[in-house]
């Protein structure tokens, strides 16, 4: 079961996914922090660290995948995972734990990221 104390940050600009993704992951419970463009998610990334950063690829101010070297740099251990709607960029996007296509059922994304987290080592207790 996932702890209360995770954070997850969801970079999308379909706020109808946003919006059903949230409370998927509150129910989970998880803290949740959204995100409709990269530049927003960029500030959200140097604030906070997060357990989980779920990105698509298309934003409107940047692709997604440019965020992975700076979440990379703040908070290594965080479980990076890219939704996309194109499988063939697998190869060519680096430091991603998982790579989602879209659209995907939830208990199938929820499955996905309980895997990755369980293989990350275990973050010290924040404030």
């Amino acid at each position: 079961m996932i702890s209360s104390k995770l954070k997850i940050l969801i970079v999308d600009d379909d706020t109808t996914i946003l919006h059903c993704l949230s409370k998927i992951f509150q129910r989970k419970g998880y803290c949740v922090t959204t995100a409709e463009r990269g530049r927003e998610a960029i500030e959200k990334i140097g604030a906070l660290k997060y357990d989980v950063a779920l990105v698509d690829l298309m934003l409107p101010d940047m692709e997604g995948d440019k965020l992975f070297p700076l979440i990379n740099q703040v908070s290594p251990e965080t479980v990076k995972i890219m939704l996309t709607g194109n499988i063939e960029l697998e190869d060519s996007i680096e430091g991603v734990d998982a790579f989602i296509l879209k659209p995907v059922p939830p208990e199938k994304l929820l499955n996905i990221i309980e895997s990755k987290l369980s293989l990350k080592p275990k973050r010290k207790k924040q404030n």
